[in-house]
């Protein structure tokens, strides 16, 4: 199984929401320089506290398809159980904030076509499946207002 530093991961996720923000939505440090990224703002599930977590993810239609791999670790990451308590989100996408709703697939051919798409795109996803026994969720980000866009301070 994958080792999952929380704290390295944590501060890396401070630099890379900063670098994504200064550089239009475009990430531009190593070793995601250039990955499709967006930025996933939840409530905590047990906190109520807003969080903002940064994702590699495509679109499928007029879908934002995101992966809760966590690195492959054993567990499921803390903003998939924040969607579950809470599916409605905010996604930093670009330079816009758009607002979302999540359909968390856990199973099923479409669940599997979506994982599929992301390992092509993105091969470490092919490693994260096979380092962990969980079943890792797909989870489609669907705009619930597709005409309204905010900034990333929830203005219109």
């Amino acid at each position: 199984m994958t080792e999952y530093d929380a704290d390295g991961v944590a501060a890396f996720n401070v630099q890379l929401i900063e670098d994504f923000r200064r550089n239009g939505g475009q990430v531009t440090l190593e070793p995601l320089r250039g990955q499709p990224t967006v930025l996933l703002h939840t409530v905590g599930a047990r906190t109520g506290q807003r969080r903002v977590t940064p994702l590699a993810y495509f679109i499928d239609g007029d879908r934002i398809v995101v992966i809760a791999s966590k690195g492959g670790a054993p567990e499921h990451p803390a903003w998939f159980h924040n969607l579950r308590a809470e599916p409605q989100a905010t996604v930093e996408i670009g330079t816009e904030a758009v607002d979302v709703v999540a359909e968390l697939l856990t199973e099923g051919l479409e669940r599997q076509r979506l994982y599929d798409r992301m390992a092509e795109l993105l091969p470490q996803f092919v490693e994260y499946q096979t380092a962990t026994d969980r079943v890792i969720p797909v989870v489609v980000l669907a705009r619930t207002h597709p005409a309204v866009r905010r900034d990333r301070n929830g203005r219109h």
